[in-house]
C-alpha cells in the first residue's frame, strides 16, 4: 500500500460516522434498499452481505448500528444473545468465528426465525457456500436475501469525490480526482479524507485548490 501523508493519517483515525446516506451505492442499490427497509421494519428477515476488502460491507452494518436500529455488530467478539426488546441483529465477519462463537451465532439464527418480527444482518467475505463454518450455520445464512457487494469504480469513485467537493462548495479540477486515485490507496474512506485534509490545507494557505498544490501537499506529507 502506498504511504500516507502524516496529515491525512490522522485524518484518518476519526473516519466519517458511516450512514447509509453517505454509503456510495454503485451497483448495490439493490442490497442498500434491502437494508433500508430492515432498518424501517420492512423486507426480509434474514440478508447476508458479501464481498471483497473495501466492498463497504462494515459500513453498511455500522450505519445501521448508529442509526440505533441495530444490536451487537460482531467484531471479534461472541454474536449477541437475542433479546425480545431488539429488533434487529447485526453480525459482521462470519467467517472469523471459531466454533463457540458459531454456536452462539446457530442459536441466535434460530431464535430470530422463532421471533417473527426480528431480523439478522450478517456479512462475509465469500457467499454463504463457501465459508468455512458449521453446515448448519452455512445454511441459515442463506435463509433470505445474500447480496454480493460490488466495487466502486473509478468513474463512481469520481463522481463521489465532485459531489463531496460540491457539498463543500469546493470546485474540484477532475485532473486532481484523478491524481488522488493514482497516488493514494482507492479506497473512498482514504479519498475523501484526502480531499477534506486538502480543501483545509487550501483554506488555511488562502490559495486554490490546484494540482500544483496537491502534489506540493503530498510530497510534503512523505518526506
Amino acid at each position: 500500500m502506498k504511504p500516507l501523508p502524516r496529515q491525512l493519517a490522522l485524518d484518518l483515525a476519526q473516519p466519517l460516522r458511516p450512514t447509509l446516506d453517505n454509503f456510495v451505492v454503485g451497483r448495490n442499490a439493490e442490497a442498500v434498499a434491502a437494508l433500508r427497509g430492515a432498518a424501517t421494519g420492512g423486507g426480509e428477515r434474514f440478508i447476508y452481505l458479501w464481498g471483497q476488502h473495501g466492498c463497504g460491507r462494515t459500513h453498511l452494518l455500522r450505519a445501521l448500528q448508529a442509526a440505533g436500529a441495530g444490536l451487537g455488530l460482531h467484531e471479534n467478539g461472541f454474536p449477541p444473545e437475542f433479546d425480545p426488546a431488539c429488533r434487529l441483529y447485526l453480525i459482521d465477519d462470519v467467517d472469523r468465528l471459531d466454533e463457540a462463537r458459531q454456536q452462539r451465532l446457530f442459536v441466535l439464527q434460530n431464535e430470530v426465525r422463532a421471533a417473527r418480527a426480528a431480523v439478522l444482518v450478517a456479512a462475509g467475505s465469500a457467499p454463504p457456500a463457501q465459508l468455512a463454518l458449521r453446515e448448519d450455520v452455512r445454511t441459515r445464512l442463506g435463509w433470505g436475501l445474500v447480496y454480493q457487494l460490488q466495487l466502486l469504480s473509478d468513474d463512481d469513485k469520481h463522481d463521489a469525490l465532485q459531489a463531496h467537493a460540491a457539498a463543500r462548495g469546493l470546485s474540484l479540477p477532475p485532473e486532481i480526482t484523478a491524481f488522488l486515485l493514482t497516488h493514494l490507496p482507492r479506497d473512498l474512506r482514504t479519498q475523501v479524507s484526502a480531499l477534506e485534509a486538502l480543501d483545509a490545507h487550501a483554506l488555511a494557505l488562502r490559495r486554490t485548490l490546484t494540482l500544483p498544490l496537491v502534489r506540493d501537499w503530498l510530497q510534503a506529507g512523505q518526506s
